[in-house]
């Protein structure tokens, strides 16, 4: 049995998604998972548009704070390894202040609001962990969040990384406005995610281990591999093709959001903005010199959970 004065608890609230990770680390930079929770939350409605989080959107997200404060309370875990980031909404938001302080009735816990550099850090934390051994470098970590995309280049300890202003409801929302999106609205997406990569400083064609962790990411995988369900034993250090998931993203894109939430495995919350996400992830495995990558369970959650148990 756990012992509770081990557990910790991370909350990353991002754009689209909040998500609670309880675990108990074990020393090694893993960790023993006891409870892993996700809600959509959408706390990024119209940030891109108005510069502020939208009231609707605070209800929706204070609910599942409330739920998530009760699981950890009911675990037991101690509030000095409790940990609560936000991440690309919070930083764009004028009235994040407002946030913060609900968040902190809530929870009892000061929240961190991440910068785009510490959030890749601690994606690329997580998902290196995971891997035994460490596979070729320099190895890639892309992490596609609501309203932001980071990618991390790692090579015998040192990091190149970049915060990118583009994530699935931000894009979805400045480009996708059909259902399903036109040719245009597609063509107009891409580009704006080309010219992201273009300027953002990071040699992707060195890479030779991508490494792909979020919702977005995991999504995908349960589509190319054809589950039945979201299965994160099955789709957690699966090698896939890009040449499969750039075929599987084209039908996905192509489809009508009701038709991509009848998909098992998708998630209702998700199925109108991962269109853009997956446009994202096809455009930087388009400009990596290899031909598959893997997809990893272990995210910012596990950098998170980590740090907090040293």
């Amino acid at each position: 049995m756990t012992d509770p004065a081990r557990l910790v608890a991370a909350i990353d609230c991002g754009t689209n998604s909040i998500k609670v990770l309880i675990g108990s680390p074990r020393g090694d930079g893993r960790l023993d998972v006891v409870v892993r929770d996700s809600r959509v939350v959408r706390l990024g409605q119209g940030v891109d548009r108005t510069g502020v989080l939208a009231e609707e959107a605070l209800t929706r997200t204070f609910a599942a704070v409330d739920d998530l404060a009760e699981t950890i309370r009911s675990h037991g875990v101690e509030p000095g390894r409790v940990r609560f980031c936000a991440t690309s909404a919070t930083r764009d938001a004028a009235n994040a202040a407002v946030f913060r302080d609900g968040v902190r009735r809530r929870l009892g816990v000061e929240p961190e609001v991440l910068s785009g550099e510490e959030e890749a850090a601690l994606v690329f934390a997580g998902a290196i962990a995971a891997q035994d051994p460490v596979p070729p470098e320099p190895v890639l970590v892309v992490d596609i969040g609501g309203g932001s995309t980071e990618l991390v280049l790692g090579e015998a300890g040192e990091r190149q990384a970049v915060s990118m202003d583009i994530g699935s409801v931000r894009l979805h929302e400045r480009h996708l406005h059909s259902d399903p999106p036109t040719a245009d609205e597609v063509a107009a997406c891409v580009a704006d995610i080309d010219a992201h990569l273009d300027a953002s400083g990071i040699p992707l064609e060195r890479t030779r281990t991508v490494i792909g962790t979020s919702g977005t990411i995991k999504t995908l995988a349960c589509g190319v591999l054809a589950l039945p369900t979201y299965d994160r034993d099955a789709f957690d250090q699966a090698v896939l093709s890009n040449a499969a998931t750039a075929s599987f993203v084209d039908g996905l894109v192509a489809m009508t959001v009701a038709e991509r939430r009848a998909l098992p495995y998708m998630h209702p919350g998700r199925a109108d903005v991962i269109g853009a996400g997956a446009l994202i992830w096809t455009r930087i495995l388009a400009r990596v010199p290899v031909p598959d990558h893997v997809v990893s369970e272990a995210d910012i959650l596990h950098g998170m959970a980590a740090a907090i148990g040293r």
